[in-house]
This record gives C-alpha cells, structure tokens and sequence, in this order.
C-alpha cells in the first residue's frame, strides 16, 4: 500500500469535524502552503500590480470617481475588489487544489458542508461558484469598506499610498475567500476507494 494510499484510508476512517479541526497533515499543509502562505504573496503581488498599472499616471487616487467613466478612485477599486478576487481566487485555486488531489499530495476531506450552509447553496463549477462568491462579497462587505472609507476620510491617496492599500487589502480579502475554496474544491473531491 503506498503512502498516499494509506493517508486517504486514514482520511476517510477520521469522523467528519468542524472548521478546520480534523484535518490531516497534507491537508493542514495544503492549506497553510497554498491557501494562506501562498495565496499572500500572490494576492499582495496581483494587487499592487493591477492598482499601480491603473493609477501610475495618476497624480493622486481620489475617494469616489465615476466607474469606466472618470479615473480610478478607492471606492470604486475597492469594491470591485470584493467581485474580482473571489471570482479569481475561485478558478484558480480549485485549478490548484485538483492538481495537487490528482497527484496525491493532498487527500480530500471526506466530507460534505452542512446542508442548512448558504455555502452549500452556492452553484457548482469553479466559474459559476466565483461569480457567485464575488457576488457574494460585494454585496455583504461592500457596503461596510464604503462607510468605512468615508467616515475614515480615506481619499486623494498618493499612487504609493494606494498601491500599498490595495496590496494589504487583496491579502487581508484572500485570507478571508481562499480557505474557503479550498474547503470547498477539498470537500468536492471523491474520497479514494480501497
């Protein structure tokens, strides 16, 4: 019996658990490597990139512009933001996460979200399931970051103050989406049979 073999017998012998309690050692590895440690330094990378590459001809980043119409502001940014990385983090990540379950480096958890979730109730398919958790996102976490950019006065950001505001925004919103796709695209998979 090989080594993978035997790290998904033990996986489908362990009772489901809740959140991440229960987890095997691949997957705590997984999901500490790729959807926290990972998912960081890609999300800070993207980021910054895509918000420098919007407003480097900018002198400053105002508060609110009008979307596609006038230049980039933090609001519009932001909440686009809460559409773009989940849709994103879900395609890509479920790509991840099956490559690695096909080759044996992470096992899948064996079990299945409640059936009273609201995340269970999301649609199947990596493309449909980021639409639908970007739609998500916006519409609970949008709202909150717009009221809190303006009672915070957050505007006319320098092009390096806004870089960096995205950069630490795309990881702390990563943190947040990529664990829970890869519960997802991990509690998808079919356990392996003996």
């Amino acid at each position: 019996m090989s080594e993978g073999q035997a790290r998904r017998d033990v996986a489908l012998t362990q009772p489901p658990a809740t959140g991440l309690q229960g987890l095997t050692g691949d997957q705590r590895r997984f999901f500490f490597w790729h959807a926290i440690i990972g998912a960081a330094i890609v999300n800070a990378v993207l980021s910054a990139l895509i918000a420098w590459l919007g407003v480097r001809n900018e002198a400053s980043v105002p508060r609110w512009a009008a979307p596609l119409v006038d230049k980039p502001s933090t609001i519009t940014d932001t909440v686009g933001t809460f559409f773009i990385l989940p849709l994103l983090t879900c395609v890509i990540f479920t790509a991840v996460a099956r490559r690695e379950l096909r080759h044996g480096r992470v096992t899948p958890l064996g079990w299945a979200w409640s059936p009273k979730s609201v995340l269970r109730r999301l649609p199947k398919g990596s493309l449909r399931r980021g639409l639908a958790l970007g739609a998500l996102c916006t519409a609970a976490l949008g709202p909150p970051a717009v009221a809190l950019i303006i009672v915070l006065g957050v505007g006319n950001l320098s092009v390096g103050e806004f870089v960096t505001f995205k950069a630490i925004f795309g990881v702390v919103l990563g943190m947040l989406v990529t664990p829970i796709v890869g519960l997802w695209a991990l509690s998808e998979a079919e356990p392996a049979g003996p």
